[in-house]
């Protein structure tokens, strides 16, 4: 789940838990997803208490309470909020479960309302977190993170000035959760493809006019992704997100029908279209000239 998917997840429980009091909490004793804080603890520290809002910022959510501490979700690689009765969100090649069956399958933790509301997080890969906080904006990681796309979209001068700063590849920042909270994978190769660039260029050789169009095609994704509660099949044809998903198939192509190509950048996979993100000549020649001088560096001589 990227910003979008946890979003809808915040939006899911604002929803159908804000403002009801907390009658019972069964958490699962999984001490990979309860991170620092006991499943016992947890549910002891949870009973009688009321949810006054549903927060997010980046990939973190939390409930904020009518008194401390809060409890914070991270949803992992898989993770999922359900509410009984309710339609979930669907990630891609992933099946569609009947909401009335509870609790869900791989629940990490279900909570129940006073007024018999049911809320759960499940997490089939346990990549996701559970945690308890005295103040959640002062705790990590929240504190450590970036501008959120969604909330805190900065001024294109202030966009600027902190890509300015950045050397190493523009995939790269962008998945740096210090840099923008929220953005994961598919939203960068989204963003790269509607800005036209190279997911391999470096922060330093981006024009003004790349980065004017990096931060309008950012702010265009992440507003358009929510607005449809994250719901993939509403997402514009041209995106290059419906077409993504074919690596390994030899037939990816975009919605135009222009090839689709993968290579590795910031540690993970990147789906780019080469004939419209084209690196800069710059960049080409220096790779060029590397190539070619470690081409004629003469052998070493053995003693």
């Amino acid at each position: 789940p990227e910003l979008p998917e946890c979003e809808f997840s915040r939006r899911l429980a604002q929803r159908w838990l804000c403002g009801k009091r907390i009658a019972d909490v069964q958490a699962s004793n999984d001490k990979i997803v309860f991170d620092g804080v006991n499943p016992t603890t947890f549910s002891r520290k949870l009973c009688n208490r009321r949810i006054v809002a549903c927060r997010r910022w980046g990939k973190q959510i939390w409930f904020e309470m009518d008194a401390g501490p809060h409890p914070m979700f991270h949803l992992g690689m898989t993770g999922s909020f359900r509410v009984k009765g309710k339609k979930a969100l669907v990630y891609v090649r992933q099946r569609e479960e009947d909401p009335n069956n509870w609790p869900p399958k791989f629940c990490k933790v279900t909570i129940r309302m006073s007024d018999g509301t049911c809320f759960a997080m499940t997490d089939a890969r346990r990549f996701g977190r559970i945690r308890l906080c005295k103040d959640p904006w002062e705790s990590p990681p929240v504190c450590h993170m970036g501008f959120d796309p969604l909330l805190a979209m900065p001024k294109l001068s202030d966009f600027a000035e902190q890509l300015g700063s950045r050397s190493t590849d523009i995939k790269a920042v962008l998945l740096d959760q210090g840099f923008a909270a929220g953005v994961g994978n598919w939203v960068a190769d989204e963003v790269l493809y509607q800005a036209a660039i190279h997911p391999q260029e470096s922060c330093s050789n981006l024009t003004p006019a790349a980065v004017a169009k990096l931060h309008r095609s950012l702010r265009s994704v992440i507003q358009t992704a929510c607005k449809v509660g994250a719901d993939a099949g509403k997402y514009p044809r041209t995106w290059l997100f419906h077409y993504r998903w074919a690596k390994g198939s030899g037939k990816a192509c975009d919605g135009k029908g222009r090839t689709i190509k993968f290579v590795t950048s910031g540690g993970r996979t990147s789906a780019f279209v080469p004939s419209l993100q084209v690196r800069c000549a710059a960049a080409k020649q220096r790779e060029r000239t590397s190539a070619s001088a470690v081409r004629k560096r003469p052998a070493a001589r053995r003693r």
